[in-house]
């Protein structure tokens, strides 16, 4: 059976791992958020978050934009292949709703595995 957990292992934990990913990265972005990939030597994706004060002020918004972008890892990261991926959002996530946001990282989730297998 396909597991949907979100466990350790499928998070970036370190400076040294975010870091390893600014580095040379993949990019796939919209006006509200980018995400950054490089290829990694694991068997599955790993995600970092990075929400900041400065774009999203209120910790209950940068909370909410995090748990949809987790949920949606969560569910789409059998159709990813083997990469570190960090997730930098901008204020105009604010305007947006829950449903809304999720579509727009389903889309950048597609995008990203093109370019990275393409």
């Amino acid at each position: 059976m396909t597991s949907y957990t979100f466990t350790r292992e499928l998070r970036l934990l370190t400076p040294a791992q975010f870091k390893a990913v600014f580095s040379n990265p993949i990019k796939a972005s919209s006006a509200e958020i980018t995400l950054l990939a490089v290829p990694n030597s694991d068997n599955h994706p790993r995600l970092g978050l990075t929400v900041a004060k400065k774009h999203v002020k209120r910790a209950n918004q940068r909370n909410r934009v995090k748990r949809i972008v987790r949920d949606s890892f969560r569910l789409n990261q059998h159709n990813l292949p083997a990469i570190d991926i960090v997730v930098l959002v901008r204020g105009g996530v604010l305007t947006m709703e829950n449903a809304e946001l999720k579509r727009l990282i389903e889309k950048l989730w597609r995008k990203l595995s093109r370019r990275y297998n393409g």
